[in-house]
């Protein structure tokens, strides 16, 4: 008994550790120099804390929900224009002329209206669905489409870009000849505590026992009287709040436009299943993971090649590769 419930877990770790191992490798070898490498390896952590901010929605709310949310790449497209909206609006500048102060509150714009919309999307449109799964990923590509409409008539589709700098948005760090954003270290930062924090908030909390309990046996955590389709709705707009907040904090160096969405929506949906369906723990080290292989990639494409030429397709080659290892995923059930 021990040995089955030790040794898959074993193995998850290590073959993480084996592809960590042979990317860090692989990245060292091809540019030795130490300034790179470390930007390399920065580069492929700020990609996977992004990256994470978008998949770990889409983990959490299919492995309680069994809704797999197309929508969710839309949610971090459009943080991205609330934030820059509301950063550089004439009647908020004037309110609040302080631009870190009026970043701070772009963002929680942002993250109150993905809070709102993700409610509203999943009360209104999936509850009626939940016993069609088909039918709710139409629907969930149908608001997914809405929303870009949306987007494009209040905004139109031309791309935006950061036009005011202050404070970590305009410093920068020096490693060996080597530079990379202050701010961008930032994002990394915040990525990282957002990992712990909804570990905790999963591990600790009264709800994250509910959800974690939900993920294994819904109907169970219903027949015990507890509100399994209000904690739907909290999932859900917790899953969509985060994402805005991530278009909201990587518009600065990001840029805005309307292909944002889909840049990170099929590399999360990669992270989703890499990491294994329904596992929190999987989908964090498969941001990481990704966001790496991604980073390593790009390097020596741009090196060699001239160009990123395989960075976009990098999710899928390591998906598949996983796959070939562990069918269900780093941290996923094994079907039997």
């Amino acid at each position: 008994m021990i040995k089955t419930l030790k040794t898959p877990r074993l193995t998850s770790y290590s073959t993480t550790g084996l592809i960590v191992v042979v990317l860090l490798a692989f990245s060292f070898v091809t540019s030795p120099d130490p300034g790179s490498f470390a930007i390399t390896v920065l580069s492929g952590l700020l990609q996977g804390m992004l990256l994470f901010l978008v998949a770990s929605g889409l983990s959490i709310v299919f492995g309680l929900m069994d809704v797999l949310n197309f929508a969710q790449g839309t949610f971090f497209m459009l943080g991205a224009y609330l934030s820059y909206a509301t950063f550089h609006s004439p009647a908020v500048l004037n309110v609040i002329p302080d631009p870190t102060l009026r970043f701070i509150a772009a963002i929680l714009v942002a993250v109150v209206v993905g809070a709102v919309l993700g409610a509203f999307f999943e009360r209104g449109l999936l509850r009626p669905l939940y016993s069609r799964p088909i039918f709710q990923i139409v629907l969930t590509f149908g608001v997914s489409i809405v929303l870009t409409e949306a987007i494009k008539a209040i905004w139109t589709t031309t791309p935006y870009s950061w036009t005011s700098t202050f404070g970590l948005l305009s410093a920068k760090f020096e490693f060996v000849g080597q530079q990379f954003g202050v701010y961008r270290l930032f994002v990394i930062a915040i990525g990282a505590l957002l990992i712990v924090s909804i570990a905790l908030l999963l591990q600790r909390t009264r709800l994250g026992i509910i959800i974690r309990a939900g993920v294994e046996d819904s109907t169970m955590v219903e027949a015990l009287g507890i509100n399994v389709r209000l904690v739907f709705t909290l999932v859900f707009t917790l899953g969509c709040a985060v994402a805005t907040f991530g278009g909201a904090i990587a518009a600065p160096f990001l840029g805005i436009s309307i292909g944002l969405g889909n840049l990170y929506l099929l590399p999360a949906i990669a992270v989703v299943v890499i990491g294994g369906l329904g596992s929190y723990e999987g989908t964090a080290i498969g941001s990481i993971l990704v966001g790496l292989a991604v980073a390593v990639v790009s390097q020596f494409t741009i090196k060699y090649l001239n160009q990123p030429v395989w960075q976009s397709i990098t999710p899928m080659i390591l998906l598949m590769l996983v796959l070939l290892l562990k069918p269900g995923g780093l941290f996923g059930k094994e079907s039997t």
